[in-house]
């Protein structure tokens, strides 16, 4: 089958080598143009020399913002807190997300990117796409309906709530698929029985929002429809989808992913779990490093649909670990400050739990040959300093902390 039918552009089946070559010579040129005409990005890449990251190495020198960064600038400097290089009046959109941050859309077509999901998940010019993604304040709608539009499928705005209504709609305009959340699709296809309404033109899906789990996949598919996920943020767009062959999200060719333990800007080894962070190619808002807050994890190899882009696992937790420990608050950057101390610890992980009415935090970390009595204190005397509390110190040996990328775990329990 010829690449323009089986895939959305000959970019996803390139030679990993060759997307990683044309992705860091595009990248000086993307962090130039951010450092010239996105006043955030000047200040926070001061002294750095774009014409230097060519490679993921490179990359991973450069600082990580945080979403909490974004929130607080754009107070000071609104709208968009200086890191988008368009003016207010130049968008086409503004949209808001939790924060409240503040997001642009431009009027570049298939501004964030979702049309190569849509077409992953089976959709194709003349199909008429449910859209159950919200309208209004935030850009899950239009993220959708621009996508669609660059497909040449047409859309049904059908929005949140209005169940019957929309399962009216449905029968009515027979859509030839839905994008949503997947609990609001089961829900949909529940009410739909209960009334005796025809939604059998249903047949594919492209699901975000919330976790699909393997069950609620099972759900959707004994209801004739096929549902796959894709992995966007109202920062970034799209940063990962999922194709037919159901094996891990395929990372969007529009930007550069990296694994990076909590709390730190440093990469993981491969397969190991940490913070989904994202460097996009969008140039009117040139996100660079942006930490989403996600734990994921790489995947080996390439996906036997034929799309080469390196994969993740999907969803698997929040990063933001902080929790508050005898009035005072840890955060994973405070562990991993403790941790870049001490050479000798490979990995650790802050556990917090509770003894009668007392807070107690035990630090595992993992050392070659057992550690030291001088070592426990060294450590415990650091964290004291880092985190202005005590902490007892467990050593245990490399590779034995559990990969589930947790740097704090707090396993309090009140009763």
């Amino acid at each position: 089958m010829a690449v323009g039918q089986e895939y959305f552009d000959e970019l996803e089946t390139r030679d990993p080598q060759e997307r990683q070559r044309a992705q860091f010579e595009a990248l000086p040129q993307q962090i130039a143009h951010a450092q010239k005409n996105a006043p955030a990005f000047a200040r926070i890449l001061a002294g750095t020399n774009s014409a230097d990251i060519t490679s993921a190495a490179a990359l991973a020198e450069l600082p990580v913002t945080r979403r909490s960064e974004l929130t607080e600038l754009q107070r000071r400097e609104p709208p968009f807190g200086g890191f988008a290089t368009v003016k207010r009046g130049e968008s086409a959109n503004i949209f808001s997300s939790p924060g409240p941050i503040y997001e642009p859309e431009t009027h570049r077509r298939d501004y964030w990117r979702l049309a190569r999901a849509l077409f992953a998940a089976g959709f194709r010019k003349g199909d008429l796409v449910h859209n159950s993604f919200a309208y209004h304040l935030t850009p899950a709608g239009s993220m959708v309906e621009t996508a669609a539009h660059a497909l040449g499928c047409a859309v049904f705005p059908g929005g949140v709530g209005q169940t019957e209504l929309q399962v009216q709609a449905i029968a009515d305009l027979r859509p030839d698929g839905y994008v949503g959340t997947p609990s609001f699709l089961k829900i949909l296809l529940g009410r739909a029985g209960e009334l005796g309404a025809d939604t059998s033109s249903l047949r594919k899906a492209a699901v975000s929002g919330e976790a699909f789990p393997p069950s609620l996949h099972a759900d959707l598919k004994s209801c004739g429809v096929e549902a796959l996920q894709c992995y966007v943020t109202a920062d970034l767009g799209l940063i990962a989808y999922e194709s037919s062959a159901r094996e891990g999200l395929i990372i969007d060719e529009g930007v550069i992913v990296e694994i990076v333990r909590p709390g730190t800007g440093d990469p993981v080894e491969d397969g190991e779990i940490g913070e989904v962070v994202v460097t996009t190619f969008n140039p009117d808002y040139p996100l660079v490093r942006f930490a989403t807050g996600d734990l994921s994890a790489a995947m080996p190899g390439i996906s036997p649909c034929g799309r080469t882009n390196a994969r993740i696992k999907g969803w698997l937790g929040r990063a933001d670990q902080t929790t508050k420990v005898r009035g005072m608050f840890v955060t994973p950057s405070q562990v991993a400050a403790v941790v870049k101390r001490h050479s000798q610890i490979k990995n650790g992980r802050l556990v917090v739990d509770r003894d009668a009415m007392n807070d107690i935090m035990t630090f595992h970390c993992e050392v070659e040959g057992g550690g030291s009595q001088d070592l426990a204190d060294a450590i415990a005397e650091s964290i004291r300093e880092v985190c202005k509390l005590r902490g007892e110190i467990v050593f245990a040996s490399p590779g034995s902390l559990a990969n589930d990328g947790k740097v704090i775990d707090d396993i309090r329990k009140y009763e």
